[in-house]
């Protein structure tokens, strides 16, 4: 069971906080931003404001993307109830904890995606969190984080439905169990270090080396490799995934990152935005991923493709004046269609805009030393 208390916030954080390398992730790089992001990130937010509708919810009922939705908002500074879109914010926010069921599971869709709005929403609650310290997210957020410990499998992963099984489904799941627990531990959380320990081991599960060796066989270290879906299927979204799950759990020098960042890099190369036509780049989950992926590794991965994702971005966003469904907006080209794939790539995109702002909890902090001790991690193998 996870250990949660909203009274150990304080104690649990402020380790973390002094712990904070003297060369911490800086604040926003000259280089990082431009008028044009900035005008597409306004834009952005504008048709993420009007499209919302009175429930707040963007007439949806996956709890997941509502809160992108508000994480849109948030990582571009918006608080709650404050300033231009402050209404925004607090109406996402609160459809997504009035929906919470008392088990914790933030899911009313289908319970094949369980999991997937549930990582997606507990992750988005922990920032919301960490910047607002209201009661009632932190409550919704401590049933969610209970859930998420709960529901692991017995591998160390998660499956699409709230349910212990003896084997998690793939790593697109525990990446977003892995985020939510980070934000939570952002946020002054305890998490057992157990449950931890448990999903990295999971993740390194699913890396495969280009020689057929996978996890953690001594072979997996020569040569190409790269995490995959489910120990075989490798993807851009798996490799950015996988990179993110280490780097959220203080693994910052394992050998798989760079092999991920490689892969990550040269498939950058092969992208092209088309002028207008409101695609994001590759689909809006992988581009979800590969931004922060290249964040949290920073240095020359973050310097050299964080323009091509934004300069993309800009160049496809939707510029149609004359009709307010439309501009500002991006959509996601895979998974989700209609107004919820507006929603999804609009928010990510506003998302992906706004990282260089640092305005989120776990965007201002920097590599942590000692955060692999502190939660259990082993040190690469």
């Amino acid at each position: 069971m996870l250990t949660i208390s909203l009274q150990f916030r304080v104690i649990f954080i402020v380790p973390l906080l002094v712990a904070v390398l003297a060369v911490p992730v800086s604040a926003q790089n000259e280089w990082e931003v431009s008028p044009e992001s900035e005008l597409a990130l306004e834009r952005g937010l504008a048709w993420l404001a009007k499209s919302q509708g009175a429930q707040g919810n963007w007439e949806s009922n996956d709890l997941g993307l509502v809160g992108l939705g508000a994480l849109a908002f948030l990582s571009a500074g918006h608080m709650p109830g404050r300033g231009r879109y402050g209404d925004n914010v607090d109406r996402a926010l609160k459809y997504v904890v009035k929906n919470a069921k008392p088990s914790g599971l933030l899911n009313i869709a289908d319970a094949q995606r369980d999991l997937y709005n549930h990582g997606l929403a507990a992750f988005v609650l922990g920032q919301a969190y960490g910047m607002t310290d209201d009661p009632q997210i932190g409550k919704a957020l401590e049933r969610s984080l209970k859930l998420i410990a709960n529901t692991q499998c017995d591998d160390g992963g998660w499956d699409y439905r709230a349910k212990r099984q003896p084997h998690g489904h793939d790593l697109s799941l525990s990446v977003m169990q892995a985020k939510a627990l980070r934000s939570a531990v952002d946020s002054g959380f305890e998490v057992r270090n157990d449950v931890i320990k448990l999903a990295i081991q999971s993740v390194r599960d699913h890396y495969k080396a280009e020689n057929g060796a996978r996890g953690l066989e001594d072979r997996a270290k020569d040569g190409p490799g790269q995490f995959t879906y489910d120990g075989n299927r490798a993807t851009v979204a798996m490799s950015a995934c996988g990179v993110v799950c280490l780097q959220e759990f203080g693994q910052y020098d394992d050998w798989r990152i760079s092999k991920n960042l490689d892969y990550i890099s040269k498939e950058l190369s092969r992208i092209s935005p088309v002028k207008g036509n409101g695609e994001v780049p590759f689909d809006a989950y992988t581009l979800y991923y590969v931004g922060q992926a290249l964040y949290q590794s920073g240095g020359s991965s973050w310097r050299t493709s964080y323009p091509v994702l934004r300069d993309h971005l800009i160049a496809s966003q939707v510029r149609k004046p004359e009709n307010p469904a439309e501009d500002g907006s991006w959509r996601d080209t895979r998974w989700v269609h209609g107004k919820q794939g507006q929603l999804y790539g609009t928010a990510v995109g506003c998302f992906i805009l706004a990282i260089p702002n640092r305005y989120l909890p776990i965007l201002q902090e920097g590599k942590i030393e000692g955060l692999r001790e502190k939660l259990g991690g082993e040190k690469p193998k």
